[in-house]
């Protein structure tokens, strides 16, 4: 009789140290590798999205060592986030563990210029939703928000006059639900017509992506709109409703 309650309890503390171990906070990984050109904003963008972890329940992780690119690494974070990435990043044996990573289920935010990353990765550019061609010089324009039910464009206006870095591409995939768009009559330069997103999001692979071009600049970081731009779209990555 004392061994069966025993089990019981012993029972019920694995049941309760599982269940909060499941409530635990949410994790995401910054990578913020380059092997092309370097984002100085990328040096703002790191304690940017710290303390919105921190105001948001979330934690927050940074690397730039793609090394952490291992199926045991990865498994305990919800989301990894692209930060300006530029070049090859991640060699043969990591990518196959991120694609592991994100087929069971987990989540990727790209910002900037993760565009501009792995260009010889089809995988890669299919999750991202495009690959960066060129861009302007950095000015003022209109972006039109065209789906403001989403978390990181329903606190937005619906048309957003913003100064940037705005890219052209040279590929966009053709499954990707557009979040926002550039009016290319209100700028110099654009070179993608009248579909000519700047965010968007889609499931992929069986995980989950969102990216947006905008933040090249250093006063992106400290701006209340673009944070919460991209809050919205690290809670979708990590799968926070």
């Amino acid at each position: 009789m004392k061994t069966k309650n025993v089990f019981t309890v012993l029972l019920l503390t694995y049941f309760i140290t599982g269940l909060s171990f499941a409530k635990g906070k949410p994790k995401v990984l910054i990578f913020c590798k380059t092997a092309g050109f370097h984002h100085e904003s990328i040096a703002m963008g790191i304690p940017a999205i710290m303390k919105l972890g921190k105001q948001n329940n979330f934690d927050v992780d940074t690397t730039t060592n793609a090394a952490k690119f291992t199926k045991v690494n990865l498994k305990q974070y919800s989301a990894v986030i692209f930060l300006s990435t530029t070049g090859d990043v991640l060699n043969n044996e990591q990518q196959k563990a991120f694609e592991q990573y994100i087929r069971s289920g987990k989540g990727f935010v790209g910002i900037h210029a993760a565009t501009d990353t792995e260009y010889d990765w089809p995988w890669y550019g299919n999750l991202v939703g495009a690959y960066f061609k060129s861009h302007p010089k950095q000015q003022d324009a209109k972006l039109d928000v065209v789906d403001r039910g989403f978390p990181a464009t329903n606190h937005l206006p619906a048309t957003w006059r913003r100064f940037d870095e705005w890219y052209n591409y040279k590929w966009i995939a053709p499954d990707l639900h557009v979040l926002i768009k550039i009016d290319e009559k209100s700028y110099e330069g654009g070179e993608n017509g009248a579909n000519h997103p700047m965010a968007w999001y889609h499931t992929y692979d069986g995980g989950r992506a969102f990216y947006t071009a905008l933040g090249h600049t250093d006063t992106s970081y400290s701006d209340p709109l673009y944070l919460k731009h991209i809050l919205g779209g690290i809670k979708y990555a990590i799968g926070k409703k």
